[in-house]
């Protein structure tokens, strides 16, 4: 269930004020100079970057991890106190709080193109950085459910699956975007709703997480 769940916040972070107003931009930089109908290099770059994010979103995994499991003893303590961030996180995904740092992000420079693969999974590792204050609240909650896990490698994972969610729609959208416009105003026009249905989400997640009901549902899940 852990890993369904940090995939949906990949997903959720995609679609969020942050990121998606921003794809245009992002798609523009992935294609490069090359020509209209040439889809090859804006792919390539596409991956690179979505590379770039993931290798730091792991390494974010493993940190998140191994803290757990050097905080086992104090499993009661770490419940309480992650779950209540991810329900601060929900409060102002919802609009009852205004956190400043977590409205903020950085937008690619359109005038500096990709020379390749490797650079544009530079670009991806530097944009994550940016990205973390206003994608701070899935991202967050992923880590923090990383560090209940009590284990690097099931940290690891968890992040793999938030990097999938995230990065699987901008590999579509590098070869879409013309055809997903429809589907963008869409989501644009209803914010407002989506907001607060995933400020929900995360409140719920979080007192699943304080109560420790979330990883007594994880067991029966598995079982």
């Amino acid at each position: 269930m852990q890993f369904l769940i940090t995939f949906l916040e990949g997903i959720i972070t995609f679609v969020s004020p942050c990121v998606l107003p921003m794809i245009p931009l992002y798609v523009l930089y992935f294609a490069g100079d090359q020509q209209e109908g040439k889809r090859d290099r804006t792919l390539s770059n596409a991956l690179g970057f979505v590379l770039g994010f993931t290798i730091l979103f792991v390494l974010l995994g493993l940190f998140a991890g191994t803290l757990g499991g050097l905080l086992v003893r104090h499993q009661k303590i770490v419940n309480l106190v992650t779950g209540a961030i991810v329900i601060v996180f929900g409060l102002h995904y919802a609009g009852v709080l205004k956190i400043g740092f977590l409205s903020r992000t950085l937008k690619p420079d359109t005038n500096v193109k990709p020379t390749g693969f490797f650079s544009a999974m530079v670009f991806g590792l530097v944009f994550a950085v940016g990205w973390s204050p206003c994608t701070g609240a899935f991202l967050g909650s992923a880590m923090l459910m990383a560090a209940n896990q009590q284990s690097w490698a099931t940290g690891m994972l968890l992040l793999l699956c938030y990097s999938a969610g995230l990065g699987v729609p901008f590999l579509l959208c590098a070869v879409l975007i013309d055809k997903l416009k429809g589907a963008f105003n869409f989501i644009k026009k209803h914010y407002t709703v989506i907001n607060r249905i995933c400020g929900a989400f995360l409140i719920l997640i979080g007192i699943l997480m304080m109560t420790g009901l979330f990883a007594k549902l994880s067991v029966l899940l598995r079982q």
